[in-house]
């Protein structure tokens, strides 16, 4: 018997043939708009700066960062709005506004300042999460100079496209510090959209991403497991979709010798995937302002960014913060994510936990 014919396939009787939902959106429209930009206020962005120099004063590892410990009076009621839009809306947002003299500058203690106002933000979303398999829950995108060529790299530290794709947490925030010389435009579209496309034209391949495929995890291995992850593209669970995907490292699996090669369909499958979230017709495209806090879900949205020249000053490198989190009202998971996600607790799941890894904060983003 072919491989081909012993992959279990999902009924896709039991999945709508249309989703609809504020999470089904197209490019096009969303981008006319500006109902996800959130503008703070001046009021609010003085509540950040004073619990930042609040929390400087201390001398504490960002990591440690709590709500309780990073007060927001007024902004805090704010972002759960917010955190309801990401997680049961649209899917995303992007806090504008904020401000402070860390934000200009570049030296360690801006940048520990900026680490100190992102992670106190975040606290207020969810739990922090390891992004790697040192443990660092503040995670640069930065370009190292590095090549996705080499297994033990990730994309986020070259000036490479990314390509569509989701994070291993249900949101993933960014914080924009400093912009490329050009390009460097983050982009999203909505897996859910990418289902109901997929579902209309060509449902027999929308059943393929419905059967479990090797992921790769790059190197960074929890105890007991193995070096990838057979976890489905599309998911249905609980009356909702979800989505995991990385097209470049379900490729890169196929270097362990007991990951069968892909079949045809399954790469057709994930052409017609990428075709789509690629067509202008379907995804969107913003800049990221120095101060703006974007927040994506990834279970209904794949991001993106393109690729970018970067500035040759040091002092001027496109930089961004990121953290991966863990909101305690997030979806419920399938069984089947607990192999990549540790936990499907709501709040305690996601990022990527190794032996021996201690979270922390870095300021360095080698």
């Amino acid at each position: 018997m072919s491989t081909e014919e012993t992959l279990p396939i999902a009924d896709l009787s039991r999945i709508p043939a249309h989703i609809a939902g504020p999470a089904a959106w197209y490019g096009p429209a969303m981008a006319r708009g500006d109902g996800w930009i959130e503008h703070l206020t001046p009021a609010e962005v003085e509540e950040v700066e004073a619990a930042v120099r609040r929390f400087g004063e201390t001398g504490a590892d960002p990591a440690q960062i709590c709500a309780e410990g990073f007060p927001l009076p007024t902004l805090s009621a704010r972002l759960r709005r917010v955190l309801a839009e990401v997680l049961d809306g649209r899917g995303f947002a992007l806090l504008r506004g904020l401000r402070g003299r860390w934000l200009d500058g570049g030296g360690r203690d801006d940048l520990r300042a900026a680490a100190i106002a992102f992670l106190g933000i975040g606290s207020h979303l969810g739990s922090a999460r390891s992004q790697n398999a040192r443990g660092h829950v503040l995670g640069h995108v930065k370009d190292l100079g590095l090549s996705s060529q080499d297994p033990s790299v990730r994309i986020y530290q070259t000036r490479e496209r990314q390509t569509f794709h989701t994070d291993s947490s249900d949101v993933v925030a960014l914080l924009c510090l400093r912009t490329a010389r050009a390009g460097g435009l983050s982009a999203l579209v909505s897996s859910v959209t990418l289902y109901n496309e997929m579902r209309r034209a060509r449902p027999d391949l929308a059943e393929a991403l419905f059967a479990p495929i090797e992921t790769d995890r790059r190197g960074e291995v929890p105890a007991g497991e193995r070096p990838y992850f057979r976890i489905p593209v599309l998911n249905w669970h609980a009356g909702l979709l979800s989505a995991i995907y990385q097209r470049q490292y379900i490729e890169s699996a196929r270097r362990f010798p007991d990951v069968p090669p892909l079949t045809a369909r399954q790469v057709e499958a994930l052409d017609l995937f990428d075709a789509l979230a690629n067509d202008p017709a379907l995804h969107m495209t913003m800049e990221l302002r120095p101060g703006d806090i974007q927040l994506v879900h990834n279970h209904t949205l794949l991001h993106d960014r393109t690729a970018f020249e970067d500035w040759p000053e040091p002092d001027r490198k496109r930089h961004l913060l990121r953290l991966w989190l863990a909101p305690p009202g997030a979806r419920p998971l399938p069984p089947v994510f607990r192999e990549r996600f540790g936990s499907l607790t709501p709040g305690d799941r996601g990022g990527i936990v190794v032996p021996g890894a201690r979270l922390h904060a870095p300021l360095d983003p080698a």
